[in-house]
């Protein structure tokens, strides 16, 4: 993703990323919960399990590339694909993709090589199980980079425009948002009666406390402000996994202390240059095993 070690561009790279919605999760009510059980049951070659979402479902470069369109970025080694070598289903099905919002669910979507289907067009009456991680790029952190970017560590230029006046731009985004994802739910739910969803999660991304600036060049203001912010996101998945009968795979929890802040041989987040197989700011293979044993204790 970056090539480079320094100056201006890299700065934006690494802003846009964490902005992507994934961040630092603490929440009262996003802990794991299981999904109803209803219907037949998925695994011991059962069922049919399809899995939905964004880059941090595809995990880029965890593995090799799997299925298509190539600009997914898809790796046979995300957390569905471990999820279903350890719950065996008798079909699984697997179409996330990078970049996705939650219109990527119901409309195609253009990636840099290729047109990825509509998500919802993979569920049918025959599904059992659906995993869907989506929403952060649904809040459009990307576009405002430029502003969270900084070479003063103890600014925090993007929290003072995004809050500016008292109202709060990334906590209405994310009501928005809120509402998109129970939509979703919904339709999910339509299409499949009777299979069993879970909303997954974020995992941790940001530490707790001011960040580790330059290796991450955004101010402790905004390190703060991001943190708790996009906590939010992971709230209001929670929440609304709960009202619309679907489990909630609270990814954060687990991975706490494997951020893009902690030593290589601990991270689970890659930082800005990847040191093992993954791209920037997204998990590794073993974030995605994290990942995947979150859900599998509510599908197994």
């Amino acid at each position: 993703m970056a090539k480079k070690s320094g100056g201006g561009c890299m700065l934006v790279i690494v802003v846009a990323a964490c902005l992507l919605g994934f961040g630092y999760y603490r929440s009262q009510s996003g802990s794991s919960a299981a999904p109803p059980e209803e219907g037949p049951g998925t695994g011991g070659g059962s069922g049919r399990y399809v899995a939905l979402g964004d880059s941090y479902t595809s995990a880029p470069n965890t593995g090799e590339q799997s299925g298509t369109p190539a600009g997914c970025d898809r790796s046979n080694n995300n957390y569905p694909s471990l999820v279903s070598a350890t719950i065996k289903p008798a079909e699984f099905v697997d179409v996330s993709c990078s970049g996705a919002v939650t219109a990527s669910m119901s409309g195609q979507q253009q990636t840099h090589n290729g047109t990825n289907p509509p998500q919802l067009n993979a569920v049918n009456a025959d599904t059992t199980l659906v995993t869907v991680g989506i929403g952060g790029n649904d809040v459009g952190f990307i576009g405002l980079a430029k502003d969270c970017a900084t070479a003063r560590p103890s600014s925090s230029p993007c929290r003072d425009k995004l809050t500016a006046g008292g109202n709060d731009q990334l906590a209405e985004r994310i009501a928005t948002t809120s509402t998109r994802v129970a939509e979703l739910l919904d339709k999910i739910h339509a299409k499949a009666p009777k299979a069993r969803i879970v909303v997954v999660g974020y995992p941790t991304v940001l530490p707790d406390g001011n960040g580790c600036w330059p290796s991450l060049p955004v101010g402790a203001g905004d390190v703060i402000y991001l943190r708790e912010t996009l906590g939010k996101l992971n709230d209001v998945l929670a929440e609304q996994a709960k009202a619309h009968k679907a489990g909630f795979a609270d990814t954060a929890a687990p991975t706490k202390g494997h951020d893009v802040c902690t030593a290589s041989d601990t991270r689970w987040v890659e930082g800005i240059v990847p040191t093992s197989k993954a791209i920037a700011l997204h998990p590794n293979a073993k974030g995605e095993q994290a990942m995947a044993d979150a859900v599998e204790k509510l599908v197994s």
